[in-house]
């Protein structure tokens, strides 16, 4: 049966795109869809990031019309000014266990790209590090973190057929609350009150624009060095704590000020994700009881963010704020958590998940190709 990748050409097709991986996983256990509403917000023109990237969407369909696949490709500016390359990048990519499928969805994305000046390819992305990235490769036996991607473990096997190689693996790690925080955090923690300044506070939801600014503050100069980081607009980061607003605990999410400055910032969001399953992506017309009856049986995190400016970084703040997170979390009624994605190389991060007693669990992996 013969394949055919096309460009995304009508709502239909974009409806199809967005729903593909409900359908592909559909019968899955583990697997978490999005709010259809969420996703539909996402890739509209209210979305702030459409302002510098170019990009186009891919559907594979066998002979009969059934869609097999998709995948994105774009090119983001900001990336390649900030980083002075021509590198371009694939996302949003789903397929079926069929290398006829994956190779023909990354071969159209690789010449698309070629055609536009790129050099080499990356991803997948969905569109950069500051949302989902990433392939799974590690941790296939454990449902994905709130917002984080999932996949079968074939996807690895459709990579390397087609010759894409590692860039960067990105790790989550998973805590539980065994009736004590550590010993060892309790003590970094003190000690880092007695001779800091630094006050980790709550966001305020009475005052939450006020409190996004401050998150911003700290957002580009806390990741600025990091690998595969692009800077963030201003309406960009407001753009998401508009969606994330309505699903914020402010028990987790915290600001780190010293001299009433931010210095540093945590976001953790409450796990809906087992809520998100029964409602298979869906508000209405049963999903919304589904969340509303069930959100306060939700007894786990996902920890998305947490950076310290660079001036306050090796000074303990981010061992406040990992402990006030902790503790707060424990307070509001939340004993498990996922601190995710944290780069491999992050020694520092790493270091501090290890001192609480974290372990990892997962590997999500970035690919790359030259093209």
């Amino acid at each position: 049966m013969g394949i055919t990748v096309e460009p995304v050409a009508s709502p239909k097709g974009m409806r199809q795109f967005i729903e593909y991986p409900s359908v592909l996983y559909a019968d899955h256990p583990l697997f978490v869809p999005h709010l259809l509403g969420e996703r539909r917000q996402f890739f509209s023109a209210a979305n702030p990031i459409f302002a510098f990237i170019e990009v186009e969407y891919f559907l594979a369909r066998d002979d009969a019309g059934r869609v097999r696949g998709r995948i994105t490709a774009h090119v983001n500016r900001r990336h390649n000014e900030f980083w002075g390359e021509k590198t371009g990048f694939f996302g949003f990519f789903d397929a079926e266990e069929d290398y006829d499928v994956s190779g023909a969805l990354l071969e159209v994305a690789e010449r698309w790209l070629g055609h536009r000046g790129m050099e080499r390819i990356r991803g997948p992305m969905n569109f950069s590090t500051n949302e989902e990235c990433g392939i799974l490769v590690q941790g296939f036996d454990r449902a994905p973190g709130f917002m984080m991607p999932y996949n079968e473990r074939y996807y690895a096997e459709l990579m390397r057929r087609s010759g894409y190689l590692k860039a960067k693996d990105l790790l989550a790690y998973e805590y539980t609350y065994t009736g004590r925080i550590p010993e060892r955090l309790v003590r970094l923690c003190e000690r880092t009150r007695e001779r800091s300044a630094v006050v980790v506070r709550p966001v305020r939801m009475d005052a939450f624009q006020e409190d996004v600014g401050k998150a911003f503050a700290v957002y580009n100069r806390a990741w600025e060095k990091n690998w595969g980081f692009v800077p963030m607009t201003e309406e960009q980061f407001a753009f998401m704590a508009r969606q994330l607003k309505d699903v914020v605990d402010p028990a987790v999410a915290l600001i780190a000020e010293a001299d009433g400055e931010p210095v540093g910032f945590s976001l953790a969001l409450p796990d809906y994700g087992p809520l998100l399953r029964k409602m298979k992506g869906r508000l209405f017309p049963f999903g919304f009881l589904v969340f509303l009856l069930g959100r306060r049986r939700v007894h786990s995190v996902r920890v998305l963010t947490m950076g310290v400016v660079p001036e306050h970084r090796r000074k303990g703040v981010d061992v406040l704020l990992i402990h006030d997170t902790f503790a707060r979390g424990v307070e509001a009624g939340y004993y498990e958590g996922e601190f995710s994605w944290i780069l491999e190389d992050n020694d520092l991060m790493i270091r501090a998940l290890e001192k609480m007693g974290a372990r990892p669990t997962k590997v999500y992996r970035i690919y790359e190709k030259a093209l």
